[in-house]
């Protein structure tokens, strides 16, 4: 299933602006669970924000800063809207490289934009009801950074997926994709997911 809105595409630096038509609606990570009990022996020191943000309810969760390769599976918390949440494994499964042409229905404002498919596998990991989530990536150039353009939105190659209303079992999957992009000489790396507390600062990152 699929939903439709709009949003902006800017180039760093740049004042040309491409308005994209975007699937699904936003998410984020949700904090995991902090420890229960009490006890009596003397104070320590507080666990890093890597190390609390790496806690989850459904088991080990993918610490953030962790570097992956494409294929690699990485367990996070997640939160969708303000009333769901639960525990998601994401796979990247292919980087792949468009071309200019794919973006011609938006015109000169597409000019000197490649467009790169960050392509996923989403899995439910503990049951929770999460039907009609969505789950977005993003692009780091070559020397690590933000590649300086912003896409969020679909081309005929690259869908953005939604849960199906079945996705509320452990196991249950679907497939999605986030549409980036580069200034044309410039080259997408690696795909990094960068929502919630501790992946906001140190990203999960998958790298070919």
């Amino acid at each position: 299933m699929k939903h439709v809105r709009t949003t902006l595409l800017a180039a760093a630096g740049s004042a040309a602006a491409l308005l994209l038509s975007a699937c699904g609606g936003e998410s984020g990570t949700a904090a995991p669970a902090g420890p229960t009990g009490t006890t009596e022996a003397p104070a320590t020191a507080e666990p890093s924000a890597a190390e609390s943000s790496a806690a989850s309810p459904a088991g080990d969760a993918t610490k953030p800063g962790t570097e992956l390769k494409v294929g690699d599976r990485a367990v996070v918390p997640f939160k969708y809207g303000t009333t769901k949440s639960g525990t998601i494994a994401i796979t990247v499964t292919a980087i792949d490289k468009g071309a200019n042409a794919d973006l011609a229905k938006y015109g000169d404002k597409a000019k000197g934009i490649t467009p790169y498919y960050l392509r996923a596998s989403i899995e439910n990991v503990d049951g929770a009801d999460l039907s009609y989530a969505s789950v977005s990536l993003r692009a780091l150039g070559t020397d690590g950074r933000s590649t300086g353009v912003i896409i969020t939105g679909s081309t005929d190659q690259c869908k953005s997926g939604t849960a199906p209303k079945e996705f509320a079992a452990p196991g249950a999957k679907f497939e999605t994709c986030t549409l980036q992009g580069a200034r044309e000489g410039s080259e997408v790396a690696a795909a990094t997911f960068d929502k919630g507390d501790g992946y906001d600062k140190a990203p999960i990152v998958w790298k070919n």
